[in-house]
């Protein structure tokens, strides 16, 4: 099985590449994303499925397709219709985390999450240090660990990351991330 391109998911995968490129790369939210977007190893997978179950069975399915191609390093599952309710979304990384283990995936590849509506633990949902993992659209990123422990191991001081993001965050401001997702569509 395999996820299907559909011309009605070129305008999401516009939309996220342009978060992407603006945002997660142009910020610097994550230092090792322009290597992957200059060498055009990220995959960009649209997921119309708005349940859980489908859902999975899509992720494992990109997992295998990265598995057996290492042309794409990472890949970002998208999710165009579902999800859009953050503790929903939750749910479904819990569960998508719990069967990458059950695959045999474990030490393979490892997640991580963006949403429209990210909220972390701690913080209230104005706090503008959730813009660093807020996307245009419910989001999973399949990261290879292999890769990631190679990079990290030459890169200094990875674990200041997320504060050096919240202080870019705190820096642009809310109104700057709003209007940005604001317009995702233009």
């Amino acid at each position: 099985m395999s996820l299907k391109f559909l011309p009605s998911h070129q305008p999401v995968i516009d939309v996220t590449k342009h978060w992407l490129f603006d945002i997660v790369i142009g910020l610097n939210f994550c230092p090792f994303a322009k290597k992957e977007w200059l060498n055009n190893t990220i995959g960009y997978c649209v997921d119309d499925a708005a349940a859980i179950t489908p859902a999975i069975d899509h992720l494992l399915t990109q997992c295998d397709n990265m598995a057996s191609n290492n042309q794409i390093e990472t890949s970002l599952m998208i999710y165009s219709k579902g999800f859009s309710d953050f503790d929903e979304y939750l749910d479904l990384l819990d569960l998508a985390q719990q069967y990458l283990i059950n695959a045999g995936f474990e030490g393979v590849f490892q997640l991580a999450s963006f949403h429209p509506h990210y909220c972390f633990d701690g913080l209230t949902d104005d706090d503008v240090e959730n813009y660093t993992n807020r996307s245009p659209y419910p989001m999973l990123h399949i990261i290879r660990e292999e890769s990631m422990a190679k990079v990290l191991s030459v890169y200094k001081n990875p674990e200041q990351i997320p504060e050096d993001n919240m202080v870019i965050a705190k820096d642009k401001g809310t109104a700057f991330f709003q209007q940005y997702l604001l317009n995702k569509d233009d």
